[in-house]
């Protein structure tokens, strides 16, 4: 009888040791994971494969970094035998900040359960919303050290939401099958990656501009200190940091004192900000939205400037949305921009006239610049075409963003050549 008693006490303990480790798990803080990232031609935003379910299948969503989850579009094609759909009023409806219960009528399937928890999904270019369903089944993604993909890890039970299937039908790219959030809320990618695997919460961009050719990433991890070098170059040798703030909307802002453009200065962002009714005076960084968008008043000023450093006689009437293009062979060198951040003599973040110039037909350019109205969610939004071929640092535990202050060309680096993503 003891030795029954000691065999149960002792499995048991094995047991919960198991169950500790794995809701626990630390890596070693030299590795990193790595998603990557491509480029949609159509759409000028960038997407990635992301490993799900059971089989491990993969699946393409739409790169969003201020979204709060993944969602994905479980009405088709969703197959798996590791999905489960946690109770309402569940530890994983509250870690997804959620207290709405959902029950759906039909025959059960991934999306479609009595007695869960209703979760929102946004598409992140339409700004649509839709109630889902939320779902937890496996992820994997792959463990790196230093620039060499290693193999698959994985989280078991991943939280995401089973988003309807009209969230899609707009404004993304094709054949996408829902969002990756990298924002701040619980459940996102980075923050669920994080608490998994013991990480320190910070990710890096490096987004391809190229979009048949390579591939970009997304590193989950302590980049800086543990990708130094590559090649011989110390790729993060240049960054500098500025604040990083939430919206109520849970959006990445920072402050963007003042813009110039050849050290030609631009109306200054706080008189828009101070005479404008309704605005943070923030700056979001966004890859839902392709290029740079600025509110009109600031955005009238830009152009104005921008025009002046360019011979007047290599302007050609405008492609829309565009509203400044040129001759591209009567011009030698586009004029370059910089965001000074947080006050006047702060830390410089510098845009090359390439980042801001789009062709938009056979020899003809235009300034990758949008009127956005009087009265958008931001003062400038810092588009996904600024963000490639750069090195962008979100450090969520010190709340700052850290930039490359020169690109990652001047090395003679592209994003496609950080990782070999042959066999990923």
């Amino acid at each position: 009888m003891a030795s029954i008693l000691y065999f149960l006490v002792l499995s048991l303990s094995c047991s919960f040791l198991f169950s500790l480790s794995e809701s626990n798990y630390v890596m070693n803080p030299a590795y990193l994971l790595v998603l990557p990232t491509q480029k949609d031609a159509s759409t000028g935003l960038h997407w990635t494969n992301l490993l799900k379910r059971t089989p491990l299948t993969q699946v393409p969503v739409l790169v969003d970094l201020n979204g709060n989850q993944v969602w994905l579009n479980c009405e088709q094609h969703y197959s798996s035998k590791t999905y489960e759909a946690p109770f309402c009023h569940s530890a994983q409806c509250f870690r997804a900040n959620t207290n709405q219960c959902l029950s759906c009528p039909a025959a059960s399937r991934p999306g479609c359960h009595k007695n869960t928890c209703g979760l929102m999904s946004t598409n992140p270019v339409t700004q649509q919303n839709g109630l889902g369903e939320l779902g937890q089944d496996v992820l994997a993604i792959h463990i790196s050290l230093g620039t060499q993909l290693g193999e698959l890890f994985t989280v078991p039970q991943f939280l995401f939401s089973c988003a309807p299937s009209f969230l899609l039908q707009k404004g993304l790219p094709r054949n996408i099958e829902g969002v990756a959030g990298l924002g701040h809320a619980p459940i996102s990618l980075p923050n669920q990656l994080a608490s998994h695997f013991g990480l320190q919460r910070q990710f890096t961009t490096c987004l391809s501009r190229y979009s048949s050719s390579s591939k970009g990433a997304i590193i989950f991890g302590d980049a800086p200190n543990n990708l130094r070098e590559f090649h011989g170059h110390a790729i993060f040798h240049d960054l500098a940091y500025t604040p990083l703030t939430i919206t109520p909307q849970g959006e990445y802002n920072v402050r963007v004192n003042s813009i110039r453009i050849n050290q030609y200065s631009v109306t200054p962002v706080s008189k828009i900000s101070s005479t404008t009714v309704g605005h943070s005076g923030g700056t979001m960084i966004s890859t839902s939205t392709p290029h740079m968008v600025l509110q009109q008043s600031l955005y009238m000023s830009f152009v104005q400037v921008f025009a002046q450093q360019l011979p007047k006689q290599a302007q050609v009437k405008a492609v829309a949305p565009f509203e400044l293009c040129f001759h591209s062979k009567n011009i030698s060198e586009y004029p370059s921009v910089e965001l000074v951040m947080e006050k006047p003599n702060g830390p410089v973040w510098r845009i090359s006239g390439e980042d801001l110039t789009v062709q938009t037909q056979p020899g003809v350019s235009c300034l990758a610049v949008v009127n956005g109205g009087m009265q958008p969610s931001a003062e400038i939004t810092i588009g996904a075409r600024q963000l490639e071929e750069n090195l962008v640092v979100f450090d969520l535990a010190k709340s700052r963003v850290g930039f490359s202050t020169s690109p990652l060309s001047s090395l003679g680096v592209k994003c496609g050549d950080l990782f070999n993503f042959v066999n990923a």
